[in-house]
């Protein structure tokens, strides 16, 4: 096997990257079904249950969207019985949202999915490549990072 250029290395990673991510979607897709559940709801259930209680705007700024638009997000959440809306008692303006029984109950059903699928998926790969590819995925989030802080 010849060595690749770059340009073909970021061909195969493109990919590659949304091959896994389709069969991942699609494998994963009946949990969030079940559970009326979107991508960036998911995102915001597992944030709370790492996490505890959060401010709206800490949670806009780990998702990378407007306070408005995680209003919306959470405004379904709180619909739907997922989450709930706290008042902060030493400053009104601020609200913080928590997860529901409801809320933790899927969080823990989805990421547990989650947790089988992938363990499914890199099965086919020896502990050693594990580990590399656990190194090689950190090594990207440094460099993403250390991007970021550049900006």
């Amino acid at each position: 096997m010849h060595s690749l250029t770059v340009a073909e290395f970021a061909d195969r990673v493109g990919e590659s990257m949304i091959a896994i991510s389709r069969e991942f979607m699609k494998q994963q897709t009946g949990e969030f079904y079940k559970a009326k559940i979107t991508l960036p709801q998911l995102a915001i259930l597992d944030l709370l249950n790492r996490s505890g209680e959060l401010s709206m705007s800490d949670m806009a700024r780990f998702m990378n969207v407007t306070t408005a638009a995680m209003t919306g997000i959470i405004d379904r959440l709180v619909r739907d019985g997922y989450v709930m809306r706290i008042p902060d008692p030493d400053d009104r303006r601020v609200i913080k949202i928590k997860l529901t029984a409801k809320g933790s109950s899927a969080a823990k059903n989805i990421l547990e999915q989650r947790r089988r699928l992938i363990t499914k998926i890199f099965g086919v790969l020896s502990r050693d490549e594990r580990e590399e590819y656990i190194k090689i995925l950190t090594r990207i989030q440094d460099g993403l990072k250390g991007r970021e802080k550049a900006r």
